[in-house]
């Protein structure tokens, strides 16, 4: 009798993958409706100064300009809710950042709105820009956010950090940077809005949060949320980017739509959405450990900052994230953060793949491998000797007590890398090629935690048609990462109808109810979930058919993915069609919603100390380089990255997560260098801003470990931005162990090396 499953833990074919290769998708670019307008933004091209006068009336005089909108013309409040909510739909008095939106024109086609908005004569004031987060913490620096300039802080205390370092045999500290990292999503941000008769609104648009975007159009606009729908369109990527600031881009075109009442489409242009659009946030780290001879660490002191930008948008949930796992995935007794996120006249800095770990990892995983080589232990071993375990303590003394693979996934990672081996080649002859090898780990809260634990909930609807197909509503988005494939999977499963059966529909505020944000790798656990509830509400009405059909009061109901039998009798079976069809004559509901929320999480303001995430997700990366040591030029040639997952649900989508985020992460590593001066980017452009192409990418060996998390789908916890996390840190370490060349900055430019072999 088989009772293994049939379609979760298969690598089944993306339900997606048709529209997406035959270029049938519709984008929100592609969407038209009768009589739609066209908007584009006025911005900001100073970074800080006051607003003197805004002059509309040359840009109205152009044929074809339908109307300029300013602050005055917004009904509704002129912020969109986020956290703060200190972010203005509009420039009222003051810009903060160079492309700071100040004014709307709506127009008969796009080129004439873009000519018209050059046509906006702006008269500013200006003010001295902070641009640096050390000036801007200091007494004396002009305050552009609250006294002091600091967007939100944390401290995490545990143990005693001065007996720790008393205790230390040795201790080694040192300071890190990192830069920001633009998402490089191949779709722009866009919306359209349409008016409704009721005077309500529906929103279209690329995007992660529908929710969040709701929320901002009521407040923008004054209206009752059940006047207003926001529809999630096939989405060209977002990785973070799409998940704060689309609530701008949908209040803009929801106000043009409002007020002109006829249809209105706004599409950034790539170097607008440079310019406006949020980004990875720059760290500054100092760093500091303490160990005994035999390399266990006793104490672990950071200063974390993050430049936040103008606006705080996401920075104080990206800086606790970041705080949480500031001292790495270790058991330490004695631990001291203290973490800033601090305003500075630049673009707003948000929600970025990995969201605040990246820039901790590069400054913990660096210092670790500086600690090994002081102590004169290997790089792996000290990690062996310190990683969590079952039962560890985190900094926040989180206990690991459900699902730890982490001893495996290290363990596979380093065979299939052959790490150790090169790590002991000595380059010491006189090629100008140095190989080298580098190894970085993390660990991973899943979810949103106890930062964002009161939006931590997910909603489903689902319900089998007549012809036995199934449709299913979640409020988590689809950004190319495959959770409606997984969605399907595990649908699938729980009713014993085919995996072609099933169709998840595009996110609709009106479908399915608040689910939270699609972020924190929290789709497959929380909207899994969630179908799970729903699905077993439907499979218990289905079961109790088919034990009828058998003639039977009780038993056990199998399935084998389209036929059911019970256990009494498993040689006898009856299909999914005919079962569905006697639950419609015999007027059975196959309809139900599904609810989750996460387990409980806490966190003392105080001390930093609690049960910050339900469970985590454990990752190691080696990274083989090559570099030319004239040149400095770094060559990745192969990448080994494992994830404990809890449980693939499709294999497959889980190596491309895995692959996806290394590339990512290769970028931030070498060549995605954004350069601002005076608040201002210089290359806001591909050509300018050089991404990973596919003569860049190395051999990618993705590693899969599976430590079923309890209360996860068929066990999953998630995968989404852990591959982002660690690779760009082993790459630094490997180019270490192959030049002696240490850096402390990412990314690691020819420059930097360069700079870095002159001052050897």
């Amino acid at each position: 009798m088989k009772k293994n499953l049939n379609v979760v833990g298969e690598s089944v074919l993306r339900n997606d993958v048709v529209e997406k290769v035959l270029g049938t998708a519709k984008y929100i670019d592609d969407y038209k409706f009768d009589g739609m307008l066209y908007g584009f933004t006025v911005r900001s091209t100073i970074s800080h100064g006051k607003i003197i006068s805004i002059n509309i009336s040359k840009a109205k005089k152009i044929n074809g300009v339908v109307n300029i909108f300013t602050a005055k013309d917004i009904p509704g409040k002129n912020f969109f809710p986020m956290i703060l909510n200190d972010y203005p739909f509009l420039a009222e008095n003051k810009v903060l950042f160079y492309g700071q939106p100040i004014a709307l024109v709506v127009a008969t086609n796009q080129e004439i709105a873009k000519e018209a908005a050059k046509n906006v004569f702006i008269e500013y004031e200006e003010l001295e820009p902070v641009l640096d987060i050390h000036y801007a913490m200091k007494k004396n620096s002009p305050k552009i956010f609250g006294s002091d300039n600091i967007l939100r802080k944390y401290i995490i205390k545990k143990g005693n950090i001065d007996q720790g370092f008393k205790e230390a045999d040795v201790i080694v500290e040192d300071v890190f940077e990192t830069n920001y990292q633009v998402h490089s999503y191949l779709e722009p941000n866009g919306m359209i809005a349409v008016p409704q008769p009721d005077g309500g609104i529906t929103v279209y648009g690329t995007m992660q949060c529908p929710f969040y975007v709701h929320d901002a159009i009521a407040n923008i606009l004054n209206i009752y949320h059940n006047k207003i729908r926001v529809v999630q369109t096939t989405t060209g990527g977002g990785f973070g980017g799409k998940e704060d600031v689309p609530s701008l881009v949908a209040g803009h075109v929801a106000l043009l739509a409002y007020l002109t009442k006829k249809p209105v489409k706004l599409v950034y242009t790539r170097e607008e959405d440079f310019h406006g659009m949020s980004k990875r946030h720059p760290g500054y780290i100092e760093i500091k450990y303490g160990a005994k001879k035999n390399g266990k660490i006793v104490a672990a002191k950071v200063r974390y900052i993050l430049d936040g930008g103008a606006f705080a948008t996401l920075s104080p949930i990206v800086l606790w994230r970041g705080t949480v796992h500031a001292v790495g995935p270790y058991d330490i007794p004695n631990v001291l953060i203290e973490s800033f996120a601090v305003a500075t006249n630049k673009v707003p800095c948000g929600a970025f793949r990995g969201f605040g770990q990246p820039q901790a990892t590069f400054a913990n995983e660096s210092l670790i491998d500086i600690l090994a080589e002081k102590l004169k232990i290997s790089p792996l071993k000290l990690r062996q000797i310190n990683m969590l375990k079952p039962y560890s303590r985190t900094a926040t003394n989180d206990k690991i007590s459900n699902s730890c693979g982490f001893k495996k996934v290290l363990s596979e990672v380093i065979k299939k890398s052959k790490y150790e081996k090169i790590l002991s080649k000595k380059n010491e002859n006189l090629s100008t090629i140095k190989t080298g090898a580098g190894l970085a780990i993390a660990f991973y809260g899943v979810g949103l935690g106890a930062g964002g634990k009161y939006i931590d909930r997910a909603g489903a609807y689902l319900q089998i048609q007549k012809d036995g197909t199934v449709i299913i509503s979640i409020g988590n988005t689809e950004l190319g990462q495959g959770v409606f494939t997984v969605i399907s999977q595990i649908a699938s499963e729980i009713l014993g109808a085919p995996y072609e059966f099933v169709k998840v529909l595009q996110p609709d505020t009106t479908r399915v109810p608040d689910s939270g944000p699609t972020v924190a790798s929290r789709s497959t656990l929380m909207s899994g979930n969630a179908v799970l509830d729903a699905a077993k509400q439907v499979r218990e009405r289905i079961d109790t058919m088919v034990l009828k059909l058998f003639n039977k009061s009780k038993g056990k109901v199998y399935s084998n993915g389209k036929e059911y039998f019970i256990s009494t009798n498993p040689e006898k079976k009856i299909h999914y069609l005919e079962v569905i069809k006697k639950c419609f004559v015999q007027r059975i509901n196959l309809s139900a919603t599904g609810w989750y929320t996460g387990e409980d999480v806490s966190f003392d303001s105080e001390t930093g100390q609690g049960k910050a995430y339900y469970s985590y997700t454990f990752s190691a990366t080696v990274a083989i380089v090559k570099v030319n040591i004239l040149t400095g030029v770094v060559e990745v040639k192969k990448i080994v990255s494992g994830h404990d997952i809890g449980k693939a649900i499709n294999p497959k989508l889980c190596e491309a997560q895995i692959e996806g985020g290394v590339i990512q992460s290769l970028g931030y590593a070498l060549t995605e260098n954004l350069v601002l001066k005076n608040g201002i980017i210089l290359n806001p452009s591909f050509a300018g801003y050089l991404i990973p192409t596919s003569m860049d990418i190395p051999e990618i060996i993705p590693v899969i470990v599976e430590s079923k998390y309890s209360k996860g789908p068929f066990g999953a916890k998630g995968l989404g931005e852990s591959p982002m996390i660690t690779p760009s840190t082993a790459i630094a370490n490997a180019i270490y162990n192959a030049t002696g060349f240490r850096t402390k900055k990412l990314p690691v430019t020819p420059e930097i090396l360069l700079e870095l072999k002159n001052k050897k």
